[in-house]
């Protein structure tokens, strides 16, 4: 462990989830993070165990507190509960401004030293994020102050989420292709499929999932669409005239469509990795799918008054130059391209345009990963913040 952050050893992560597996993603990836790299004894609290399951097998869902890979998981059932001082961590993190039980905050106003109570923000590519990230919001009643820090796509932002030996492992997958082909087999996939043009889709319940199937299916080269379980459900159903359980398979023209089991987070990665292009959603397969340096296409979290259009449209003046044929998909996808829509064209436009995406994308994550990782420019700060506590006390 570094120097810098010796005096923070523990940390409690209060996390609601409300993306189903966006929130808990991102949180069980900073939570393990913080454990396997920087030795942090964590705690992580969450409300729902059964989307935490899906993720991680190792997830009991009858159990209120339990060690899954050195984490201390605690099931977050209500707001009660009874908190002493010496049961707050050195740095507790609110994920998206999450209440956290006021007793838990009555006790951090006792601990001495103060914790570095930090509330970990949504992503957002807007220009406004780099005016707030780090800022300070003091307590209306209590003696204690919550900075605001948020991940982002450059310096003046806290970065994003990547373990430090993710892309030594990015690169020895997608260097052998026997590895990803045993990988893909694994999943049920045959060589046909394999061979094809593989493309994930993670969308939610409201993408124009229907319409992209049946562009794809007058494809000039077949196409294999990878679909977990519970995505799309009613689109693929609708396409395919069958349930879409895990391993059904349908082909119709140039298209077959796969239904995956959802995966654990490290099998996700190489699906990303295994695949020509991806769609994703939210937060979490949004990050992961800028680290497999392959094109993607966004599906944004929808907000009221389509604020997401504003952040789609964000990301796409940082995202890079000449992206009109992947901008046009992503606006399409997301419904702020008025209708009709001719989907063919979009789709025809855009699978032209992917090798130079290809290259888009790996110039992105390179970019990318001269920001430094998140979890480490977090506790950083985390330790700027203490300091700072520390002095004043001694003043």
């Amino acid at each position: 462990m570094s120097e810098q952050v010796q005096s923070l050893k523990s940390l409690t992560l209060f996390c609601k989830v409300v993306d189903n597996y966006g929130d808990i993603g991102i949180c069980w990836r900073l939570a393990r993070q913080l454990e396997r790299e920087h030795h942090i004894n964590v705690h992580l609290w969450v409300d729902d165990l059964h989307s935490f399951q899906r993720i991680c097998p190792d997830v009991q869902l009858n159990t209120d507190t339990q060690n899954v890979h050195g984490v201390t998981v605690h099931h977050w059932l209500d707001q009660n509960g009874t908190f002493a001082s010496e049961d707050v961590s050195d740095i507790v993190i609110e994920f998206f401004a999450c209440d956290i039980p006021p007793a838990y905050i009555q006790a951090m106003a006792q601990r001495q030293p103060r914790a570095v109570w930090l509330n970990l923000e949504g992503l957002s590519a807007e220009a406004w994020v780099e005016g707030c990230h780090t800022l300070p919001s003091p307590h209306g009643s209590l003696p204690l102050t919550k900075y605001f820090f948020f991940p982002g796509f450059n310096s003046k932002t806290g970065g994003l989420l990547i373990e430090s030996e993710l892309e030594q492992q990015r690169q020895q997958f997608v260097s052998d292709p026997a590895t990803i082909a045993e990988f893909l087999s694994d999943l049920g996939l045959s060589e046909n499929e394999i061979n094809a043009l593989k493309i994930s889709v993670f969308c939610y319940p409201h993408a124009p999932a229907t319409d992209l199937f049946e562009a794809w299916k007058n494809n000039a080269t077949p196409i294999t669409c990878l679909v977990p379980e519970g995505v799309a459900t009613e689109a693929v159903q609708a396409f395919t005239g069958q349930p879409a359980a895990a391993g059904s398979v349908t082909t119709i023209g140039a298209l077959t469509i796969r239904v995956l089991p959802f995966v654990p987070q490290p099998d996700y990665d190489k699906l990303l990795w295994a695949c020509d292009l991806n769609f994703v959603r939210g937060e979490d397969s949004f990050v992961r799918a800028q680290w497999a340096g392959k094109p993607f296409v966004w599906h944004i979290y929808p907000q009221d008054e389509n604020l997401h259009h504003v952040k789609l449209n964000a990301f796409l003046q940082c995202y890079g130059v000449n992206t009109d044929k992947l901008a046009a998909m992503m606006l399409a996808w997301n419904g702020v391209t008025p209708l009709p829509i001719q989907w063919e064209t979009v789709w025809h436009a855009l699978a032209a345009d992917m090798p130079r995406m290809a290259d888009l994308a790996l110039q992105w994550q390179q970019q990318l990963i001269a920001n430094g990782d998140m979890t480490s420019n977090l506790l950083k700060f985390a330790h700027t913040v203490h300091q700072q506590s520390v002095n004043n006390e001694q003043k």
